[in-house]
């Protein structure tokens, strides 16, 4: 297999997965903050925001790598140097 193929298969891994994680992050996120907010309405604002905060923190982790693995794929900074490996 050639290194390209390589680097699509972890450029769609690194995609995929960073997807999951901040689907699942937020997720779970979400869900402790309607519990929490139901536990004492009061605090329902500082929640909101630390909640919102942290979203976009996470959602940023995401496209991070998704930047990353776009990087890769289109510009192979690897590609230049295995080409200079003798066969």
């Amino acid at each position: 297999m050639e290194v390209i193929s390589f680097v699509a298969l972890a450029a769609g891994l690194i995609i995929g997965l960073g997807a999951i994680g901040a689907c699942i992050g937020i997720g779970i996120m979400g869900s402790k903050y309607l519990e929490s907010a139901a536990r004492q309405p009061e605090l329902m604002n500082e929640l909101q925001t630390k909640m919102f905060l942290l979203a976009g923190l996470i959602d940023a982790a995401f496209i991070i790598g998704t930047g990353i693995a776009l990087w890769f794929a289109t510009a192979n900074p690897f590609l230049a140097q295995i080409a200079n490996l003798p066969k």
